[in-house]
This record gives structure tokens, sequence and C-alpha cells, in this order.
């Protein structure tokens, strides 16, 4: 049975800010919310939430069995495609409301399209509350069941990393070897990556997100890693730069600087401390070396039911590190016509310090040449 505790918050937020309707619209927050996860693409999926009634969901009809036969307690209402969904929704919501007034929105997800709809139906309401803070707080710690799931999820981003390393050979592409690691990921029931697997070799990696292509591995470079995958609606996302023969000598160096400004701002993290901290200690390393500049991105990003979500580990965050707060660390050198290095892992804050979902060693990994 599906624990609808956060909902009940959802509910409270919604009553102690005087708010008739709650909209939410991202798919992400009602798996989160009421335990059902499907992402709707194009079709609208919705969970409302009133100060003073039940809530409901509302969904493409083909999903409503679905939804009751997870246990959905409440009720759900479907619509087909060649129906006006906002239509129908007011009329549910009218059913139950006399003239909603106040309105709040995820509105960091809501498309303008979407809110302009719903605004034809509601033409005198406001809507200017916004839920979206309040359930990036609600998701920033995370309970004993999603540590779980993201701990698994990080084992398997280990087991894609033991497979993408065996399959780095020269004159092989960067497609052919992630299209090995997520074959092998396939063979043991793991069917969805995080996000596009990342597979970048020699100078191709000094493009930090340049997607992976038809660049072949050549003798006495480096290789970049950049994957993870979804494990019972949670993320893994984590990094790791091995060398196919022996590297220059500047590659070597942009590694080491790399790996010291991850190994000592993961060993820094501890509750209490700003995020901001936590880049610093690893740009600080960074910029002493003389690389200061190819270090072109934040140090991390939240983990959760997504592999980027809330919150940044950056220059000007002055959040406090808490218990349960789950993020990457992962400091990156990116010189152009040389190579690029990235080294991450995602991980939670307790009260021993940060622990790491994955555990692929980090050192340089020297592969033989063949």
């Amino acid at each position: 049975m599906a624990d609808y505790t956060k909902l009940q918050q959802v509910r409270q937020w919604t009553q102690d800010n005087h708010v008739d309707v709650t909209y939410i619209s991202n798919f992400h927050t009602i798996s989160y919310l009421t335990g059902f996860e499907s992402n709707p693409y194009e079709r609208t999926l919705a969970l409302f939430v009133f100060a003073d009634a039940e809530p409901f969901l509302f969904a493409p009809a083909l999903e409503v069995e679905a939804i009751k036969d997870m246990g959905w307690p409440y009720k759900v209402f479907g619509y087909l495609d060649h129906e006006e969904p906002y239509a129908l929704i007011a009329d549910h919501i009218n059913a139950q409301l006399t003239d909603p007034k106040v309105w709040a929105l995820e509105t960091g997800n809501l498309t303008l399209d979407r809110f302009n709809a719903l605004k034809r139906q509601f033409p005198a309401a406001r809507f200017d509350k916004d839920l979206s803070p309040y359930i990036q707080q609600l998701r920033l710690v995370k309970t004993a069941d999603e540590l779980d799931k993201l701990n698994i999820a990080g084992k398997w981003a280990d087991f894609a990393f033991e497979q993408g390393f065996a399959a780095v050979t020269a004159g092989r592409t960067e497609q052919q070897i992630a299209a090995e690691l997520q074959y092998a990921l396939m063979k043991k029931g793991i069917m969805e990556m995080s996000f596009d697997t990342l597979v970048q070799a020699g100078e191709h990696a000094a493009n930090p997100h340049g997607a992976t292509n038809e660049t072949q591995v050549k003798p006495n470079e480096l290789v970049l890693f950049d994957l993870g995958v979804m494990y019972k609606g949670y993320a893994s996302d984590a990094s790791r730069t091995i060398a196919y023969g022996q590297p220059t000598a500047k590659q070597k160096e942009i590694f080491d600087v790399c790996l010291e400004a991850n190994l000592t701002a993961q060993a820094a993290i501890k509750p209490g401390m700003a995020a901001e901290d936590v880049d610093k200690i690893a740009r600080d390393i960074i910029t002493k070396a003389g690389y200061g500049e190819y270090f072109i991105h934040r140090l991390g990003h939240g983990i959760g039911q997504t592999d980027h979500e809330f919150p940044s580990i950056m220059a000007g965050n002055h959040m406090p590190l808490v218990e349960g707060m789950c993020f990457s660390v992962e400091p990156g050198i990116y010189i152009p016509g040389v190579a690029g290095v990235r080294i991450e892992d995602c991980g939670v804050v307790t009260k021993e310090g940060f622990k790491p979902f994955t555990h692929t060693p980090k050192e340089l990994k020297v592969l033989d040449l063949s």
C-alpha cells in the first residue's frame, strides 16, 4: 500500500497558504506523491489537491485502470485523445468547489500553453502561488527506501563502467562502446538509462556535453564515461575517466588535479557546511594548479527521481547541507585540443560525511593496448 504522507503534507500546505486548488503537473512529482509512475509525453497527467476536499488524479484514459490497480484511494478521471482535457478538468473541479479563486502551480514545470488553457476555464482565478519550492524541500531529504533505490542504481552504474571499460579497444567508436555497456545492462534487466550514455575519446572529451558519436578510440589517450541507470524510479549518475595506453604527461597531470579535487571535496562534506563551500574546495584546487578557466560548470547537482534536480552545489548557494541530502560531486577539466577529464560520484550526506552510491575505483585505470 502506498504511503500518502507526502500528499497529505501538500494538502496541509494548500490549507496553510489559503489556496483553493493546487495543480501538480510534473509527472515526477505525481509519482513522488502518489506512487503512480508514468510519463504522459504529450498527454495531460495531473494531480489536484484541495484545502477542503479529497484530491483526484486526471489521466489519459489508457492509464486509468493502472491507477486503480495500484490502489489509489481517491477518484481518478480519464479523458480520450479527441477530448479537450482542460474543459473536463474544469467540470470535475467545479463539481467539488464553488468558484475556486486562488490556485497554486508548479511554475517551474507547467508550460505556457497549458497555463493558458487553464486560465480560459477559470478567467477570474489568481494563479500566483508557486508550489515548486515546497516540492523541492520535500524531495530534498531522502527516505531510507529512496536511499536503498539510489544505492542499487549506483551498483548498476558500477556494473556499466566495468562493461564499458572492457569494451574499449583501438578503432572502436564511442557509440559501439556505449551500445555494449547498455546491452549488458539490458541482459540483466536494467532497461532504462537515466540519461543518454556519454562516452568521449581523446579531444572529444574536452566538450563536456558533446554527444557520444563515431569518434574512434586511439592509443595513448583518455576516454571519459558519464552514465547512469534508472532503478525503480530512481537515478544514478557517475563519471570516470580512464586511459587507453599510457597517457601523456599533460593528460596525467590534469587527471591527477581533477582526482584531488574530487577526493578532497568529498572528504570535507559534513552536515551544516554551505553548498557553495564544497564547490569552492574543489575549484580552489583546480585553480591553484592553473586550470581554473577549464572548470566551466558547477561542482554538483541533486539526484533522486531524476539525474539532475535541486539543489545546485555551486558558488552563491548558501544552503546548509543536511543529513539525507543527495547530490553529485563532479569536478572537471576540459582543455580544447588536449583532453577532458571528469570524475563524479553521487552520494548522500550523513553525520559521518559523504557516502557515494558508486564505488568504481577513481585512480587512473590504464588499459593495455590491444
